[in-house]
């Protein structure tokens, strides 16, 4: 067994992992990070080596509060978005965006060749519409986007999440819209799809808050080392991609 400890309100959680012969599957317990997603606390995610190779700062949306919107903000930097199941995009009827673009009248056949259908590192973007909730002012604030982000989780409990979508919320807003493949990992390895893969294991709304994690000293993404070294000194529990991918093949 190799442990990696993290502290947290006094007491030693472990993120245990167990590697078998490569032969044979590996299996790792996620136990801490499920644990912290369940109590409305942060997970960091990094998807691999020669993709984004990047951290994202992740917590399921039904718990998000301004203050989890200040820290996102403050400590990773990048875009928040929000990231939903492919089964709750499609009961709101929602597309990706380069597929709206490009069956668009209104654009032009130049303007059409500006659409990204597949991103630098081999995927689809995942990106929809941006959303305000109707309650919000100019939607941008740190409360205002916990209201949208919160409200878009709650419509996963409701009889008809899409006349609820429609009557509650505005676009364009401020919130991303990112919707999981049908499939989650076996069909792509994005942050949108390990969030959201995430929240399933813990039983909880497949809805997340993501944000890249940036480095202001060298204005590039969060190096592993150093997204490491916060998760360890911040008690944050810390998902390696490749290893997720391992564990939803032989769950």
């Amino acid at each position: 067994m190799n442990y990696t400890y993290y502290q947290k309100s006094g007491n030693y959680h472990i993120f245990s992992k167990f590697i078998r012969s490569k032969n044979q599957f590996s299996i790792m317990t996620f136990d801490t990070a499920i644990s912290s997603l369940k109590e409305g606390e942060f997970v960091m995610i990094y998807d691999s080596d020669g993709r984004e190779s990047e951290v994202d700062l992740c917590v399921a949306a039904q718990f998000i509060t301004p203050e989890h919107v200040a820290r996102m903000r403050q400590h990773a930097g990048g875009l928040l978005c929000l990231a939903i199941s492919n089964g709750l995009a499609k009961k709101l009827d929602l597309e990706y965006m380069h597929n709206i673009l490009a069956n668009s009248n209104d654009l032009d056949i130049d303007s059409k060749n500006m659409i990204m259908g597949t991103a630098p590192y081999g995927d689809h973007p995942t990106f929809s519409i941006s959303i305000n909730h109707k309650r919000t002012y100019t939607g941008i604030t740190d409360s205002d986007r916990a209201l949208t982000i919160n409200e878009m989780a709650n419509l996963y409990n409701t009889d008809n999440p899409k006349k609820q979508f429609t009557s509650s919320f505005k676009t364009p807003g401020h919130v991303p819209l990112l919707l999981a493949s049908d499939g989650l990992l076996s069909s792509r390895k994005g942050h949108t799809e390990m969030s959201i893969y995430l929240t399933k294991l813990a039983k909880l709304h497949p809805v997340s808050a993501i944000c890249e994690m940036m480095d202001a000293e060298t204005y590039a993404a969060l190096s592993v080392e150093k997204a490491k070294k916060y998760a360890k000194e911040n008690a944050i529990p810390f998902i390696d991609g490749k290893k997720l991918y391992e564990f939803s093949k032989v769950r």
